[in-house]
């Protein structure tokens, strides 16, 4: 049975670990909500071709207008002061240097734009233009490497021959009275929207503007219906060839995705990966053109499979496995300049590192340790990469190759960190199910005295197979909760990632029992400090972390109240969710019901008597918001106390600023009610 449903929900559950933290000021205070807020969001970065400029997009939230908004900065990579590149009022993101490092191309949705376009400007500045006007949006730009095109992604009707005619389709949907929507074909929605019949395919453009060329049109294959990004296509060094993974599956309930190659003005596409039935994916070429590099799972239907590099030689066309004897995910690879080696940011035993990939070794080799290092950039000599902890908020830095130094580029937040007090943050192990060791983050509350008894707040992260690594989480933030007073805790309960492969998929089919014992583990092992107050335990999670709450719920356990935030409450339910027409890897419930049934945390009801919060969002597609209605009314029902908490233009997380602050608010007085603080 396959649960994919918690796959990137709480993969951002982070927390921090290994960072210096900057001595705050004598009258600061503990991380707020509202504090949070307050601060600028780092995205992904992107360096110059001559590795001297760094170009990053900043999101700045106004919580008054309940609105965020995004625009470029660059930075220069030896140090030094950041100069804002853009300032529409519309969010400008995802930007790339052009080969020649003249221009910007980014995405954006300005003036009279219905749907985002392709825009560019000059690293100078100057006014950004509008390079394409498709009424089917664009995404995912890509330059070609004589800086003269540009390619992107966009979805399309295929049966319709013209731009013209997809723009009159696209105003025909939005003026037509008649709102029915007809599927013949699974999948029908995705985490918050609903999908149409339209298909992604990669096109160009000329940098001047002009009609854009089909390239993936007319293979009989597209990308991802669900999700596409720059890494589901590249263009190979001489601009003929472009790489794309497309999944293979005609019905909708049976993926395969495979790694494509087609020539740039379009043809007969070729399929590199007819060898392996689970999934290939994010094809990227060597800077000499040689390979391409993409990443392979080989267990169909699971998703936390671990990912291989794979290395496809263009001249010899053989494929060789470069990590099958490696017990982690090589992801977010990027090449280096010589084609010699790949860097990654991988997810390795609670912390996101840089690994080196050398092409000829047997093993990859570390270049960082402590603090999470993700999206890194490699241009000449350079290296840049987001940074992040607990302590520290993701930011822009340049990394030394050799020896893993980082250097910090970017301070957005300083000056609204400097009044702000953190807790301290350790890593500690305990024996958990099977007498394995679990890895646990604690953070405890700014001036803690361990000479005190604390309440606890134990966090459940969702997935499950998604580990809490060293990072910022902007939706559930463990230093919020430990200014509250709470000694708060992350636990990589079994079949969490990073920790090896038999580790992640040790909980398979049985997503219940391990996990559930290393949370009760967790907290007898708080329990017995002698800073803990025994009596004042609650636990939390969301997706999921929340599946996991509501089986608590139905079990023996220390805790005085559970918070179920978008939860897996039922499992027969859960077949209404966007990725529930699908081959399941064990069984499907009229196979095996009373299994099927063992393993949903509603068949428990009966025992159900501890007071919780409920937290589920409308839009929520990959839980459906009737999870939340059943569990409040099974609660009310039994008269456990209870309340629920429903947003109505949310989706699997909360993500508007007022209603966050809404979240964080009720959390805390329904914690303050049951465990004070």
């Amino acid at each position: 049975m396959r649960f994919p449903w918690m796959r990137l929900c709480c993969c951002c559950l982070l927390v921090a670990f290994g960072v210096a933290q900057a001595q705050p000021a004598a009258n600061s205070v503990p991380l707020s909500a509202e504090a949070m807020w307050q601060l600028l969001r780092v995205g992904d970065p992107d360096l110059s071709p001559d590795g001297k400029l760094v170009v990053v997009p900043v999101t700045r939230y106004d919580v008054s207008k309940n609105k965020g908004n995004s625009d470029l900065w660059l930075i220069p990579a030896a140090g030094g002061s950041a100069r804002q590149l853009t300032s529409d009022e519309a969010s400008d993101t995802d930007p790339h240097f052009s080969p020649d490092g003249k221009w910007i191309a980014f995405i954006s949705k300005r003036g009279e734009d219905k749907d985002s376009q392709l825009y560019v400007i000059a690293i100078d500045g100057g006014e950004a233009r509008r390079v394409t006007h498709i009424a089917t949006g664009v995404s995912a730009p890509k330059w070609f490497p004589d800086s003269k095109r540009i390619a992107f992604i966009t979805s399309v009707w295929t049966d319709l021959k013209s731009w013209g005619e997809q723009e009159q389709r696209v105003k025909d949907r939005a003026d037509s009275k008649m709102t029915a929507r007809v599927w013949d074909k699974a999948p029908f929605s995705y985490w918050d929207h609903f999908i149409d019949e339209r298909e992604p395919h990669v096109y160009s453009i000329a940098l001047e503007g002009g009609e854009p060329q089909a390239i993936t049109l007319g293979t009989g294959f597209h990308l991802s219906i669900q999700e596409t990004s720059t890494r589901s296509y590249d263009i190979s060094p001489d601009g003929k060839e472009v790489a794309f993974a497309a999944d293979t599956d005609r019905t909708g309930i049976d993926s395969n995705v495979d790694v494509f190659i087609v020539p740039t003005n379009g043809g007969e596409a070729r399929n590199l990966t007819t060898d392996n039935a689970a999934d290939d994916t994010e094809p990227q070429y060597s800077g000499d053109g040689r390979y391409i590099a993409f990443e392979r799972q080989k267990i169909k239907g699971f998703y936390a499979d671990k990912t291989r590099l794979m290395l496809f030689d263009r001249r010899s066309g053989e494929t060789r496995n470069l990590t099958e004897q490696w017990d982690r995910s090589a992801e977010q690879l990027e090449w280096a300049p010589d084609s010699r080696s790949l860097v990654g940011s991988i997810d390795d035993a609670g912390t996101r590192r840089l690994y080196r990939f050398e092409l000829k070794a047997e093993t990859p080799k570390a270049i960082t340790t402590t603090s999470s290092f993700s999206s890194p950039v490699l241009r000449g000599a350079a290296l840049v990469a987001i940074r992040q902890s607990f302590a520290e908020p993701p930011t822009v830095v340049s990394v030394n190759a050799r020896n893993g130094t980082a250097t910090k580029l970017s301070t957005f937040n300083d000056g609204a960190l400097a009044g702000v007090r953190m807790g301290k943050v350790e890593s500690v192990t305990y024996k958990g199910a099977r007498g394995d060791d679990i890895q646990m983050w604690v953070i405890y509350p700014p001036d803690f005295d361990p000479s005190r008894k604390y309440p606890v707040y134990m966090l459940l992260h969702g997935g499950p197979h998604n580990g809490i690594t060293d990072g910022t989480q902007w939706r559930w933030n463990a230093e919020v909760f430990a200014g509250w007073g709470y000694i708060t805790t992350w636990h990589n309960f079994h079949g969490s990632s990073g920790f090896g492969q038999e580790f992640t998929d040790s909980i398979n089919p049985d997503l219940i029992s391990m996990p559930y014992e290393d949370t009760i583990k967790a907290a007898e092992y708080l329990m017995s400090k002698p800073y803990v107050d025994t009596n004042r335990m609650a636990a939390g999670g969301g997706s999921y972390g929340g599946f996991l709450a509501t089986t608590i719920l139905g079990r023996p356990h220390p805790f005085k109240t559970l918070v179920a935030h978008a939860a897996v409450f039922d499992n027969f339910t859960q077949y209404a969710a966007d990725y529930a027409a699908e081959k399941r890897r064990f069984f499907d419930y009229w196979e095996k019901p009373e299994e099927f049934a063992r393993y949903s945390p509603h068949t428990s009801a009966a025992n159900f008597n501890t007071p919780t919060l409920i937290f589920h969002g409308q839009l929520d597609r990959r839980v459906p918001v009737d999870h939340g209605f059943e569990l409040f009314n099974i609660l009310q029902t039994r008269g456990v106390p209870s309340k629920l908490v429903y947003f109505p233009d949310e989706n699997h997380w909360v993500l508007k600023p007022q209603n966050s602050l809404f979240w964080y608010q009720t959390k805390k007085e329904w914690l303050q009610k049951y465990i004070g603080n």
